[in-house]
């Protein structure tokens, strides 16, 4: 089972993924010197939706997080559509990561990774754990040491920026804050989950959000054209403490695609398995080990989905997919909040967020806002994925019925 520990530990590793290795560049280049106020503000824009998936997992210690949520509030069909754009989410995200990662070791890794799930939850949530740990500390010692080094004019909040360079920004730090609603799924292989899960989510924000800020601090303060490395963590450490550091920050960031891998492996399958449980994809992917206890058909089937995407789509295509997804998700589980108030009064969360429906529609207003800022090739790769769901769901709820009764008894 899955305790306190393991539930962070999932959360943390699902954030802090190989996109804050590369992040700083970024943001500083839209925003320039008042870049680490922008990441305060979207980890208080974060908090919102952390707290409304807090909310959420503390009335639920069944398996699907974000789907069961949705299924709960707005019935079979709405949770459906969640649960697959969660799932393609997961997917994207999985391939992504093995896509940028160098040559075959990435598929390696999954493969790898996949198999240790299919041994149980246990020896793959200590993966998880000893992942999240390798690199967390190679940024922790970056932090402690660079902040003695940072040129104090290089950090300013004198001018503030554009409106369209806020907004990418928000895009891209939203994103780099996501990734919590990992520990969300796997809820009957947790310890206690309505009142771990709220604790993991806003311990997990709080330690992410701190660190977020110090990471930019340094980076920007340290190393002179950060807007244009390519490698911005590393290159900074390397100013830090010379070859060492660089080299540190560069097996972190080794390290944290593994991590990022690893969690994934360990949510998307159990996905299917909510799915197929409740007949909205084949029944094998229901299935568990005998002896292992693990859903080994979701796993072997997520790896070798995500193994295939990785190898045929291209990094910028299956960013964008998983950017629309999350975002869908995460707006129905805001909106969920409310509903499943209303709907289940007799159940005592184990987290209640004050101000009643403020901060949920503060939260799901925060993803609508984002979605509008989509690009025209992610709005229409995150439809596209839509669209496959709802030919998936229409083939299951009345195409495969028919089929079943044609293959029937006569007169049956």
């Amino acid at each position: 089972m899955v305790g306190l520990v393991g539930l962070t530990a999932i959360a943390l590793n699902g954030v802090v993924g190989s996109g804050i290795f590369a992040l700083p560049a970024s943001v500083y280049a839209l925003l320039g010197a008042a870049s680490p106020l922008a990441y305060g503000i979207a980890a208080v824009l974060a908090a919102l939706v952390v707290a409304c998936f807090a909310e959420a997992g503390s009335r639920s210690e069944d398996t699907g997080g974000p789907y069961l949520y949705a299924r709960a509030a707005f019935g079979d069909f709405a949770g459906f559509l969640v649960g697959w754009m969660f799932m393609l989410s997961r997917l994207a995200a999985t391939a992504a990561v093995a896509n940028a990662f160098v040559d075959y070791l990435g598929y390696i890794d999954l493969g790898g990774v996949a198999v240790l799930n299919v041994f149980g939850v246990r020896g793959a949530s200590t993966t998880v754990n000893v992942l999240t740990v390798a690199k967390l500390v190679p940024l922790v010692i970056f932090v402690a040491a660079g902040v003695f080094f940072v040129d104090p004019d290089r950090i300013t909040f004198r001018e503030i920026p554009e409106l369209g360079s806020l907004r990418q920004a928000a895009l891209l730090l939203v994103f780099a804050y996501g990734g919590f609603e990992n520990a969300n799924v796997p809820g009957e292989e947790s310890l206690n989950p309505r009142r771990h899960l709220p604790v993991a989510l806003l311990v997990t924000i709080a330690i992410v959000a701190v660190l977020y800020v110090l990471i930019q601090v340094v980076a920007q303060g340290t190393l002179p054209g950060l807007a244009a490395s390519r490698t911005p963590l590393a290159s900074a450490a390397r100013e830090v403490m010379g070859a060492p550091g660089g080299w540190m920050l560069t097996a972190a960031a080794l390290l944290s695609t593994l991590g990022s891998i690893s969690a994934l492996v360990l949510v998307g399958p159990r996905i299917f398995y909510a799915l197929a449980r409740h007949g909205q994809l084949p029944a094998v992917l229901a299935r568990i080990h005998p002896r292992h206890r693990s859903p080994h058909w979701a796993v072997v089937a997520f790896a070798g989905l995500a193994w295939g995407a990785a190898l045929l789509g291209r990094f910028t295509e299956l960013a964008a997919l998983s950017a629309v997804a999350r975002l869908v998700f995460s707006a129905s589980t805001c909106l969920a909040v409310p509903v499943l108030r209303r709907r289940q009064p007799e159940l005592v969360p184990g987290f209640v967020l004050p101000g009643g429906p403020t901060i949920p529609i503060l939260a799901a207003a925060l993803s609508a806002w984002l979605l509008g800022g989509l690009t025209w090739t992610q709005a229409r790769i995150g439809g596209l994925g839509l669209l496959c769901g709802l030919a998936v769901y229409a083939g299951y709820r009345w195409l495969v019925p028919v089929l079943r009764r044609g293959h029937g008894p006569p007169g049956g």
